[in-house]
């Protein structure tokens, strides 16, 4: 799937919230660095960790609220 596909899909699960997204796909990514194993398929020596996050939000792997 390619990237605009995934950034569409993610959008439409959180509301079309551009900000969200840009700030989940980041917190995500942080965590991926830090050693947080993917949830997806994706090797994270290989795949960016953006990328991960955004495959991973884009399937639902991860819940995101936009509380707090």
């Amino acid at each position: 799937m390619k990237i605009e596909e995934l950034t569409a899909k993610a959008l439409e699960r959180l509301n079309f919230d551009r900000y969200l997204l840009a700030v989940s796909v980041g917190k995500r990514a942080e965590e991926l660095a830090k050693g947080e194993k993917p949830l997806v398929k994706m090797n994270p020596s290989v795949d960016k960790f953006t990328d991960i996050a955004l495959v991973e939000i884009a399937e639902g792997k991860i819940t995101i609220s936009d509380e707090g």
